[in-house]
């Protein structure tokens, strides 16, 4: 059973990080295709990203995939920065990243850099 209230309520701590979360969070393209980029381990600016949606969306599927624990932001100034919580979820549900980066490339949606 989740903790509550969090330390920092915007990230789950690795305990509560719930399987059927991730898994939601990672079902839909867009999402999966923001976890294949930043599966590189590089911390990236949120304005960095370069999605084939509206500022808005974007930011709901940031949220998501935040709020179930499988990335991290961090804001400086006006800027907000957000990387991949692999260690994270690697410690908490070994090999399920890497087998889901495996399988699944074609199912991503093409997220780049501007």
């Amino acid at each position: 059973m989740p903790r509550s209230p969090h330390p920092d309520a915007r990230h789950p701590a690795v305990e509560d990080i719930s399987l059927t979360r991730v898994l939601s969070a990672l079902s839909d393209p867009l999402r999966l295709g923001i976890v294949y980029l930043l599966a590189d381990g590089r911390e990236r600016q949120w304005g960095e990203l370069d999605a084939p949606v509206s500022k808005s969306t974007l930011s709901h599927h940031m949220k998501t995939l935040r709020s179930a624990g499988v990335t991290r932001t961090r804001d400086e100034g006006t800027r907000c920065y957000v990387h991949l919580r692999a260690d994270d979820l690697e410690a908490r549900f070994p090999g399920l990243l890497a087998s889901l980066l495996g399988a699944a490339p074609g199912d991503a949606t093409r997220i780049g850099l501007k």
